[in-house]
């Protein structure tokens, strides 16, 4: 008989590796046992399929509304976050910064269908770490336990998710606000090595890297090594590369450049692709649980424990 040993031991290795990051608020928590029944592992496969089957452009637009899901967070008013995956209901999933993933959400639907057990908030977080993996990237740590809310009237309020018009403050600014420090902020923002910009969506037009189905560090690469100057046309400002225009940054991007700080990181990853999988699926990992107040597994045990429910700081 399969005992639930393994998931014990999962969530106290969890709990080690969580509070021995530095610099990262952490809440240390018994990670909550599956139910008989509830396969993970199916789930995941179906996600597969889809972030497989449904063209080449699907597995982006899945981490994109993972981020958007987590991205939403504020450590100051301690609100938003994928809990309650809430971006199912106005007001938020109207917020500009969200066009277009409706669709995401739609090609989702069967896979909540098919195993209802599931809450959409894990689904929508899950899918994004297995689009990550499906496109060559590292495995994202991830774990089940989020609920969904039931209306919109809980939803954080517009304007948390970057805004890729503005500088390197507001970059800063927005990763601070989510608990993230620079190397984390880098690694994450690395992520725009998939998929691409679209008009009718963000307003800005083209692809960062020649194959943005794929998780590698191109995006870093191009950055760092290529000429890049404004183009020339009648939508938002952004840069192309002198040597293949139909490649595109934003400001933000090239305000990574502009901060040194950051720019080492750019350096960093650019020469090693295996530091920014390892960075990366940290980072990832901890977006994807911004906000979420896991159920203890032991219940009861630990309701006269008080900080069992509170964030603790490492520094």
């Amino acid at each position: 008989m399969k005992g639930p040993r393994p998931f014990v031991l999962l969530g106290f290795l969890l709990a080690i590796a969580y509070a021995a990051r530095d610099k990262v608020e952490t809440e240390v928590i018994d990670a909550p046992r599956p139910e008989p029944g509830h396969d993970y592992g199916e789930v995941r496969d179906a996600i597969y399929e889809i972030a497989g089957t449904k063209g080449t452009s699907f597995g982006p637009i899945l981490v994109r509304l993972a981020w958007h899901s987590s991205g939403s967070y504020s450590k100051y008013a301690r609100d938003g976050g994928s809990n309650g995956a809430r971006m199912r209901f106005s007001p938020e999933k109207d917020y500009g910064a969200n066009r277009g993933l409706d669709v995401a959400r739609k090609a989702l639907e069967p896979i909540k269908q098919k195993f209802p057990w599931i809450s959409y908030a894990d689904l929508y977080t899950l899918a994004g770490a297995v689009a990550i993996e499906s496109m060559g990237g590292p495995h994202v740590p991830w774990r089940p336990g989020r609920t969904d809310a039931v209306d919109g009237s809980t939803s954080p309020p517009d304007g948390r998710l970057p805004d890729a018009s503005r500088n390197v403050s507001h970059v800063r600014d927005v990763f601070t606000r989510l608990g993230f420090g620079d190397r984390e902020t880098v690694a994450l923002i690395g992520a725009h090595a998939l998929g691409e910009c679209h008009v009718d969506r963000s307003g800005y037009d083209g692809p960062w890297t020649t194959d943005p189905t794929r998780f590698t560090n191109q995006y870093f690469t191009n950055l760092l090594y290529k000429q890049w100057v404004v183009r020339d046309w009648d939508g938002p400002k952004q840069y192309q590369a002198v040597d293949a225009p139909d490649l595109m940054m934003l400001p933000t991007d090239m305000a990574l450049l502009a901060d040194r700080h950051y720019k080492r990181y750019v350096e960093e990853y650019a020469k090693d692709s295996y530091v920014w999988f390892r960075d990366f699926a940290q980072a990832f990992g901890k977006l994807l649980e911004l906000g979420v107040r896991w159920k203890p597994a032991g219940g009861a045990a630990h309701s006269g424990d008080a900080s069992a429910h509170h964030h603790h700081h490492h520094h």
